[in-house]
């Protein structure tokens, strides 16, 4: 059995009592698992404890903890976060010992095939037809199918497994037995008359896929609270996919009703925070760290309640080395608008700090200390997702269903996501400088020449001295060192 060595025994020694995300890592620098944490060093600390590496469940965890060379941690505020931030980086990364987030197989998708004369509703696992609309995905079959029965009572339409017959140039007869009288609709119609219904019913089930979203993310918050992590992870996992493809054909995202929602939303959070305009420009900063290093920061970008990706902004820390989100904050917030200030372009309406009074007040700090004009500003903090304002008003708490609520967290989370991937990058960064930095033969322009032709130092170290040799500025000699380097690792 493999022993942890002295620098990762005292890398979990000193990790944290606080919630956050673990990612371990085999001896190229390849992540093996990413987990989450109620307290990081309990958690991580059962691997490598001799009394417990028997006693997994699995043996892949056996086996994954004797791959494990070295580990990064990502502090994060609240389980929740851990339990979102998770998921992200194993989609991100699909490491090999993590399974629950990679198998969409479960998820059940309706389709209706609208471009047929006599379109009819059938339960699939993959979108494979642009012409059809899609409703899902859904975990649960047995809902779906009762779902479908209930519409076909309902409304009178068609699933997968029917023959309708044509009986003349446009009318149909949906069956030859008797389940047109047990449904309690006439068997004989137009195509006209028959279309009718199965938009009511396409209507009825983007409605339905709304309600379960709900439902679903009631039940999700509910499991987190009750500390059922695995619980929440799977439904967290279903509500995303669930708003991704809620919309059959996306139609919806962009009819008037969805700008008319934006527009009620900018409406909300200007009567909420008392503002003397419409926000129609919102920039939110967000600080993100790995480990306690590599401090990072986002901005992001809101034109008119929608994403302006184009404004996006992401910082490394300058001006110190450490982990404070206040000095990080102070930081961010000054270099943004000074330099908006230095090319003379307007401030945002709205500026919103991921964090409560302390990051507030290091913001505003950073327009007195430049002397720059203060626009508005609101701190949106997490824990009771309150709004907290740089003067002397108390925190309003609006409530979840609150438009200009709901838009305040979609900015936070936005920069929370654009922050995490900036770290990702970071960190990928690290964990190939950091191999090919211990041989002395090759500079950082042949580094990156070799990652680029490889892609990974997985295919660099499988690779042959005569593969290393292609790449520009490598000879034979150089190369069949580097291949020996790599097969002591």
């Amino acid at each position: 059995m493999a022993t942890p060595s002295n620098d990762l025994k005292e890398k979990v020694r000193r990790l944290p009592h606080c919630p956050g995300v673990y990612i371990m890592k085999d001896r190229f620098g390849e992540i093996l698992y990413v987990g989450k944490a109620k307290d990081l060093k309990k958690r991580v600390s059962t691997y490598f404890q001799p009394s417990r590496r028997f006693s997994f469940d699995q043996p892949k965890i056996v086996a994954m903890v004797e791959l494990v060379r070295d580990l990064d941690t990502i502090e994060v505020r609240s389980e929740a976060e851990a339990l979102l931030l998770e998921g992200k980086l194993i989609k991100e990364y699909k490491p090999r010992y993590n399974t629950d987030f990679t198998d969409d197989k479960r998820f059940l998708l309706i389709r209706v095939d609208t471009h047929n004369p006599i379109p009819r509703f059938h339960l699939v696992r993959t979108k494979k037809d642009n012409q059809s609309q899609y409703f899902g995905p859904f975990a649960y079959a047995k809902l779906v199918r009762a779902t479908l029965a209930e519409m076909q009572r309902k409304f009178g339409i068609l699933q997968g497994s029917a023959r309708p017959t044509l009986i003349s140039e446009n009318k149909l007869r949906l069956y030859q037995d008797v389940r047109a009288e047990i449904y309690g609709h006439p068997n004989e119609m137009t195509l006209d008359e028959y279309r009718t219904r199965v938009d009511k019913a396409c209507e009825f089930l983007k409605g339905k896929s709304k309600e379960w979203l709900g439902e679903l993310e009631n039940e999700m918050q509910e499991a987190a609270e009750n500390l059922e992590f695995e619980k929440a992870a799977k439904l967290r996992d279903l509500c995303q996919a669930l708003r991704r493809t809620i919309s059959p054909t996306r139609k919806f995202i962009h009819d008037p009703r969805s700008r008319k929602d934006t527009s009620e939303s900018l409406a909300a959070l200007k009567r909420a925070l008392d503002l003397k305009g419409t926000p129609s420009h919102i920039e939110c900063f967000d600080i993100s760290h790995i480990s306690g290093s590599f401090v990072v920061a986002s901005m992001v970008h809101y034109h008119n309640g929608a994403p302006d990706k184009n404004q996006y902004r992401r910082f490394k820390i300058k001006s110190f080395i450490g982990n404070d989100d206040f000095r990080a904050m102070n930081e961010v917030v000054g270099r943004r608008y000074k330099r908006l200030h230095d090319e003379q372009k307007p401030f945002p309406d709205l500026v919103v700090i991921d964090g409560g009074i302390g990051q507030v007040h290091a913001a505003l700090v950073a327009f007195k200390k430049l002397g720059l004009p203060v626009p508005e500003i609101v701190g949106l903090a997490k824990k009771e997702e309150s709004i907290v304002f740089p003067d002397n008003r108390e925190d309003l708490r609006l409530p979840r269903r609150d438009l200009g609520l709901q838009l305040l967290q979609r900015l936070r989370d936005e920069a929370h996501r654009f922050a995490n991937s900036y770290n990702a990058e970071l960190r990928s960064k690290r964990i190939r400088d950091s191999i090919l930095n211990d041989f002395p033969g090759i500079g950082p322009m042949r580094r990156e020449q070799l990652l680029r032709h490889f892609k990974s130092i997985s295919n660099l170290k499988k690779a042959s001295a005569q593969e290393i040799e292609k790449v520009e500025g490598i000879g034979p000699s150089l190369a069949k060192k580097l291949q020996v380097f790599l097969q002591k690792l």
